[in-house]
């Protein structure tokens, strides 16, 4: 390509509500352009660092026996009500309806529209398993869209779906998807985990995500400093802490005052008294599809509430703030909660099983109860409940593990027959007998690894692409286009470049060499070759853009030592 004919529109401004890196390189490279809030167009260059990760993603997924098919954008709303999701969604589902009054939704993810394209073309045991995929245009009414492609409103995803007769040769291939995921990752270049995690809105008995390793990232995993273990926040898990010495001896359980303390910081101050030997309360209220209540949660005063964690064992749609009126009405005491005497549902975290000498709130203000025991709580609801921290030991092999940012570019699930029982698609057994598909699903951000490959690989200057993904893997920079020996020779290099298959482009632009070498730069070309003065002594300059080294060459070398940078 000749940058003199290519519509690549660099701009040195950054845009005014970009704080990302690649939200800014993207938009300044001429990579994408902003139509509406969270809705951006992919213009040349943009376009082809999206087809090369989509073209990796479907080469694999082809060749683990995956098949791709495409199914319409928009969805009628009967299919989600089939499945019991149109009302809990919640406001990311775009509804509208038509001029007939029929009601659609712009589909988020399409797990619906895939089981109705089945149920009733595969009817038997004999037609199983089977791998149905897509790489299509998704849509999620996002309240605060932000960071460019990393939190958009539309943006295009792989999703696929397997069926199967049973939940052995599910999990078969979810192992094998996980495989799978792993080569398209690892062939991009991306340092990633794989790590469990929360099932969330879309359900099922277990998930993991592929988590792109990068400081911008919006995720919190925990991965261990020794063994492969590694989880998501929201589903991470630890062993038992080992108690601080010394605990603390109580003769008996009666209330103490304390006046005006409430946080765990102040009263382990005034009992000198850590923190772990304190039982915390932390008040919410579930709001479910027909009722809302309060629930309290209990965990140890050195430990913090994982909100996705508690909102699972409850079995709530979504867990709110409750207000100091609201816990006052319902006979609660803000600040001196106790676990003893509730009325409402009470949540303690499994670390505080059958713990003794502690000290929690008095159900009473300015007070609390010192020797408490939780020892005789038999029929209490106990449950994980806490947030991993850092430092915290493996459950896998004991190591400490460490926490770290990550951004999710895929996730799959063992979705077993949620939506094939509700949705009524059933097939044949062995014995004749109708059955419910036994189901996976497994989706890839397509159009998110755009960003989430530079929030990983840049520097103040720009992009650095990885090979894989690269639009263009060299640039050939004439300093001076009046310069004919330049342009001769970068003309004779960039024919060569091209007839071994190299993408190249030639920037031919009648401009001066600076904008040129901060293009090349922002863009994140992985090779630059500067075609300058230095011609006129035989060399040319060739520039890795991964670590800005430069080096003089021959210019009968130059094709050679090119070929060998991008091997």
């Amino acid at each position: 390509m000749r940058l003199s004919r290519a519509f690549v529109p660099t701009t040195k401004e950054t845009p005014k509500d970009a704080v990302l890196p690649s939200h800014i390189y993207l938009v300044r490279g001429g990579f994408i352009s902003q139509v509406a809030s969270g809705i951006y167009n992919f213009l040349p260059l943009g376009k082809r660092v999206l087809d090369k990760v989509r073209a990796i993603v479907k080469e694999e997924l082809d060749r683990a026996g995956c098949q791709e098919v495409q199914l319409g954008f928009v969805t009628p709303c009967e299919l989600w009500q089939e499945s019991g999701r149109f009302g809990k969604y919640g406001k990311e589902l775009l509804r509208f309806k038509d001029r007939k009054e029929n009601c659609f939704v712009l589909g988020p993810t399409h797990e619906e529209m895939m089981v109705d394209l089945v149920r009733g073309r595969v009817t038997s045991y004999k037609q199983l398993p089977l791998n149905l995929y897509q790489i299509n245009l998704k849509f999620r009414d996002e309240a605060r869209p932000r960071f460019g492609l990393l939190r958009g409103r539309e943006f295009v995803m792989k999703d696929g779906y397997s069926f199967h007769a049973d939940e052995e040769d599910m999990k078969r291939e979810y192992d094998l998807m996980e495989a799978t995921y792993r080569k398209i990752f690892s062939r991009m270049g991306l340092d990633f985990r794989a790590v469990e995690a929360d099932v969330g809105a879309i359900g099922g008995s277990a998930s993991k995500e592929f988590m792109v390793l990068a400081k911008s990232g919006e995720d919190t995993i925990a991965i261990c400093t020794e063994c492969d273990y590694a989880a998501n926040v929201e589903a991470a898990k630890r062993q038992k802490p080992k108690a601080p010495e010394p605990a603390p001896e109580f003769s008996n359980f009666e209330p103490f005052y304390t006046p005006g303390l409430k946080t765990i910081e102040e009263l382990s101050e005034f009992f000198k008294v850590d923190p772990y030997y304190f039982v915390k309360a932390v008040a919410k209220k579930a709001i479910y599809d027909d009722e809302e209540k309060i629930v309290l949660f209990f965990l140890r005063g050195s430990d913090e509430l994982q909100e996705v964690k508690a909102q699972n064992v409850v079995g709530a749609n979504e867990l709110v703030d409750v207000s100091e009126e609201e816990l006052k009405n319902a006979g609660i005491v803000p600040g001196f909660i106790a676990p003893y005497e509730q009325e409402c549902t009470i949540v303690l975290d499994k670390d505080l099983k059958g713990a003794k000498g502690l000290i929690c709130g008095g159900n009473r203000k300015d007070y609390h109860l010192i020797g408490a025991d939780l020892s005789h709580f038999d029929d209490a609801l106990f449950a994980d409940i806490a947030q991993v921290k850092e430092g915290d030991l493996c459950p896998k092999c004991g190591a400490v593990i460490h926490l770290t940012k990550g951004i999710e570019v895929g996730h799959i699930f063992q979705l077993g027959t949620r939506y094939s029982a509700a949705m009524n698609a059933t097939f044949l057994d062995k014995e004749g007998k109708a059955k419910p598909f036994v189901m996976g699903t497994y989706g890839i951000g397509v159009s998110r690894l755009v960003a989430a490959a530079i929030e990983q690989n840049h520097d103040e200057r720009g992009c650095i692409w990885p090979k894989a993904i690269a639009p263009y893997m060299v640039d050939i920079i004439v300093s001076n286009i009046k310069e004919s020996e330049q342009l001769e020779f970068a003309e004779e290099l960039y024919e060569a470049l091209q007839q071994k298959g190299v993408e190249v482009v030639l920037d031919d632009r009648a401009d001066r060499f600076g904008p040129k070498i901060k293009d090349f730069e922002l863009i994140g070309y992985p090779v630059g070759v500067i075609v300058g003065k230095g011609l006129k002594e035989g060399k040319v300059q060739l520039v890795d853009r991964k670590t800005l080294e430069k080096k003089d060459v021959a210019k009968e070398e130059a094709l050679q030592k090119i070929v060998e940078m991008l091997s």
